[in-house]
């Protein structure tokens, strides 16, 4: 909790901010006191987003994949503002895949490399400012489909559950030293992400208002939280399902379309 006496904007880093859960996020925060980081790979979708902001945000082209690039937006943003309040975390890509097929190996491999890797690059130029100065906040969104593999989502599964115990590995490292490390999973949220899954999505809720429960959670230092509550009951209940039901229950489930990460 921010101190009364401390009047400064919050100063906010976000990444995957070009859509989805990111450009949410952002929205929310510039409702109120803030300078806002705004991280992603389509500058026209960011431009827009930083008018919407009313002037709060600094817009930073990047791919959270290239280690090099986030540490030169992180660097920018702290020269310009000093230290941020609040590293978020959001950019990830989806998309369906199947082992069998070869063709999806680059898949795999864009998915692990942009949802694990990219996370670790965002946050690792912030980590020791951080811990020095015994304060700041890392935020991950993970998702409830790193709870069991998915059919058709091997690498989304995959790269989601690894997202998981990264953050609570973060969170150990860096107990006792004034950084939260926030974990959140959300289930099924209305973005371009989700809008082509062909299957029904219960509890599907609008970017807007899980933003703000996110931010509620952020605000409160959860360790780790599901949004919307309802899918944190389905999650569960999927890791309790002993493996032979799961099997059968899951292998007619629905699939993502395979084809290009999103």
């Amino acid at each position: 909790m921010r101190r009364d006496a401390d009047r400064r904007p919050r100063r906010i880093f976000i990444t995957g901010a070009s859509s989805g859960i990111g450009a949410a996020l952002a929205r929310h925060y510039a409702r109120g006191d803030v300078r806002l980081g705004l991280v992603g790979r389509r500058r026209e979708a960011l431009e827009a987003l930083a008018a919407e902001c009313g002037g709060k945000a600094q817009v930073f082209v990047a791919d959270v994949a290239d280690a090099s690039a986030m540490h030169r937006a992180a660097a920018q943003f702290v020269a310009a503002g000093g230290l941020p309040d609040i590293v978020i975390a959001s950019a990830g890509v989806s998309v369906g895949t199947l082992t069998e097929h070869a063709e999806d190996a680059d898949a795999f491999a864009r998915v692990m490399h942009t949802n694990v890797l990219g996370m670790v690059h965002t946050f690792q130029p912030f980590v020791a400012p951080m811990r020095a100065a015994g304060a700041g906040t890392l935020v991950g969104i993970a998702s409830v489909a790193g709870v069991r593999g998915l059919p058709g989502a091997g690498a989304y599964s995959a790269s989601k559950a690894a997202v998981r115990r990264y953050l609570e590995s973060l969170r150990v490292e860096l107990h006792g030293s004034g950084v939260r490390v926030v974990t959140i999973s959300p289930g099924y949220i209305d973005t371009p992400m989700t809008a082509i899954n062909p299957y029904p999505m219960p509890f599907l809720m609008p970017a807007a208002a899980a933003a703000e429960r996110m931010a509620r959670a952020i605000d409160a230092g959860r360790r780790h939280v599901v949004i919307p509550w309802q899918m944190g009951w389905v999650a569960r209940l999927l890791g309790w399902l002993p493996d032979p039901v799961y099997d059968r229950v899951f292998a007619r489930a629905g699939r993502k379309p395979r084809g290009l990460p999103l």
